[in-house]
């Protein structure tokens, strides 16, 4: 289980009082804010793309999207997100549980510049009911990516 391998290594990085499991589901950047009393913007998502047959991982803040301009620029190619049933394969997580920890070797981790907007921001733990507090130093610290981009864009309220 996803879950139980991100406990673990937050377990060995002194940080597991940090996950928290929950009664009910942070599936959605909406249920985990609402479970946790907190901005849109604090929910960190992992989205998953496919680039040359190559899973990548974006790492943004919850009240923004991918924008396909930048997207492009950044990595030579329109942004294809894998298809939920594949998710797990290329990653190791569940959708729903996707984070940048524990990931399958050679998937790639990006973190985008949204997430910079918030001092303490909340990433899934592995499971759909599951989130770990974390400072912008400790997730980049602990999710070890490539490097920092700029491919979101605030989402426009209906």
């Amino acid at each position: 289980m996803s879950f139980s391998r991100v406990k673990e290594f937050f377990d060995q990085a002194g940080l597991g009082d940090r996950v928290r499991e929950l009664t009910q589901s942070s599936a959605t950047v909406e249920l985990a804010a609402q479970a946790l009393g907190c901005e849109t913007g604090q929910i960190v998502k992992t989205l998953t793309f496919l680039v040359d047959q190559q899973a990548l991982m974006v790492v943004c803040a919850g009240n923004v999207k991918v924008s396909n301009p930048k997207f492009k620029a950044r990595f030579h190619r329109r942004p294809s997100m894998i298809p939920a049933e594949q998710v797990p394969a290329y990653t190791g997580h569940q959708v729903g549980g996707v984070c940048p920890f524990v990931v399958k070797e050679g998937v790639p981790v990006y973190l985008d510049q949204s997430i910079k907007a918030n001092r303490i921001i909340y990433p899934g733990a592995g499971s759909s009911n599951s989130l770990v507090e974390l400072t912008l130093e400790e997730l980049e610290r602990l999710a070890k990516p490539v490097d920092w981009v700029d491919v979101c864009q605030p989402i426009k309220p209906l």
